[in-house]
């Protein structure tokens, strides 16, 4: 869905859904996802248990965060948010896609390379994880056209 006013009960829906998600980073708040959403270039696409949210301008579409319920794992939501992504970044004229992950996240990665993004660049100990370590992000990227 296109960016515009989401209803308190959407945001915190994302926070919860990126809270159990993500368990080696700092969940991301309601207020994060609603100044993000604010911006007229964000979208999310969403089902109950899967969520994508991204960005479009100038040509390029940026993945900023998926998320799948822990409980619904393995059963092809994050490729259908990620498809889901895909099309409305095209909608917006977007002929590239990109994203950040964890070097340490190896489903996303099998995620990411199975449907065609590839490593373009490393940001060496980019992110914080709970356990005061850090982990390098991959740049991936692929074509939309």
């Amino acid at each position: 869905m296109p960016a515009k006013a989401q209803p308190e009960a959407q945001l915190d829906a994302l926070a919860s859904l990126h809270a159990r998600a993500f368990t080696d980073e700092r969940p991301w708040t309601a207020q994060e996802f609603d100044a993000l959403l604010q911006n007229p270039h964000s979208f999310v696409c969403a089902t109950q248990h899967a969520f994508a949210l991204g960005r479009a301008i100038a040509g390029e579409a940026e993945l900023l965060t998926i998320a799948t319920d822990p409980d619904y794992i393995r059963q092809g939501l994050g490729r259908a948010m990620l498809a889901a992504f895909e099309t409305e970044a095209r909608k917006r004229a977007a002929v590239t896609a990109f994203l950040e992950v964890s070097s340490e996240n190896d489903a996303a990665i099998g995620l990411y390379t199975g449907t065609g993004y590839r490593v373009t660049a490393t940001r060496h100990a980019y992110y914080s994880l709970r356990n005061g370590t850090r982990a390098d992000a991959l740049i991936m990227a692929k074509p939309l056209a």
